[in-house]
């Protein structure tokens, strides 16, 4: 039975690994530039430190989310109170992201200094009951302080892929110039920088999508314990991969914040459509909630869909309904306590 210790356990893994890999990264680097290795190790912590300070800052400008005020939204902040207050937690700040698709995030430094971002869409589209849900699904993030180890770790990964994409390109150059003694080992040791920073770009981003879909699961179920309604969610969470998935935006950059990811939803929708026909269990011509159902339980489970699932940011929807439906069929039976809120993951 998966308990809360896991998920830390997987934060704390996530961190070792990705932190030992980096080691052999910059001592590679060094030892091919010749370098003192203190000097790369001060610069990634200055990277990290950067993404950290300025992270958030970031994520409000570029969501161009506005805060607000005081009985601006009493029932949103109603709601967000009274569910922050059974989690035990300190009422996040609010804010709305004028964006007409349904989704949702939270940000911040810390637990105390977190915002909790809600899209237009997700406060039209959805009804309250799955807003609800929505919003215990980020105060569980809040609660297992999972958005601040994935503003940290995400640094690591994007550094990898800032050096691979400059050395090689410093490689072409070099190339191209005129032509001088030595110019073609310079050459060599940038192609070699460029070839290492890649895999461990590659190696590094495994990492820490796994760990991005897992603190989905953890976060589902804790909507489902806080709410006691894992209903809520389920309907919340189809809602919202089908509302991204008509979206003509491109992904966000911050893909991994939200409680669904457009380009996922996307490709969610876009296997199903593609065998419509096979999924149209009546010929009607249209995929109705139980063939669609059926159809994303089939993809979820292919082998291309779990291959794909490696460098996705969330889980494939049907899985997350799954478990929230396990959950759900546990708490009408009497059976489900507060000690098994993490049980089916």
């Amino acid at each position: 039975m998966a308990t809360l210790a896991k998920l830390k356990l997987a934060m704390g893994t996530s961190i070792f690994l990705i932190a030992l890999v980096f080691a052999v990264f910059l001592s590679a680097i060094m030892l091919i530039l010749n370098f003192p290795l203190f000097y790369a190790i001060i610069l990634t912590l200055l990277f990290i430190l950067f993404q950290f300070l300025l992270g958030p800052a970031i994520v409000r400008s570029s969501s161009r989310l506005y805060y607000l005020r005081s009985g601006e939204n009493l029932w949103l902040e109603t709601t967000v109170k009274e569910l922050s207050k059974k989690s035990g937690l300190s009422m996040p700040k609010l804010a709305i992201v004028p964006d007409e698709t349904p989704n949702a995030f939270v940000f911040g430094r810390t637990s105390r200094s977190a915002t909790l971002a809600v899209h237009e869409g997700l406060l039209t589209k959805l009804n309250k009951e799955e807003i609800k849900g929505v919003i215990g699904h980020e105060l569980g993030h809040i609660k297992h302080k999972d958005f601040i180890v994935m503003t940290v770790l995400s640094a690591l990964p994007l550094l990898a892929y800032i050096i691979a994409r400059g050395t090689w390109s410093a490689a072409r150059f070099a190339g191209s110039s005129s032509k001088k003694k030595g110019e073609g080992s310079v050459k060599a040791a940038f192609l070699a920088i460029a070839v290492i920073s890649y895999i461990v770009y590659i190696v590094s981003l495994l990492c820490v999508m796994r760990l991005s879909r897992l603190r989905e699961h953890y976060a589902d179920a804790y909507s489902a314990y806080i709410t006691s309604s894992p209903q809520s969610l389920q309907s919340a969470l189809a809602k919202i991969t089908y509302g991204l998935s008509l979206s003509p935006k491109p992904p966000s950059g911050a893909r991994a914040l939200y409680i669904g990811d457009p380009g996922m939803a996307k490709q969610e929708i876009r296997y199903v459509m593609e065998k419509k026909g096979e999924y149209d269990l009546d010929k009607d011509g249209v995929l109705d909630e139980k063939e669609l159902e059926i159809a994303m339980e089939k993809e979820a489970k292919s082998a291309w869909t779990k291959i794909n699932t490696w460098f996705a940011t969330h889980p494939p929807t049907f899985k997350r309904i799954l478990l929230l439906r396990e959950i759900e069929m546990e708490m009408a039976s009497g059976r489900y306590t507060n000690d098994r809120v993490y049980a089916y993951i």
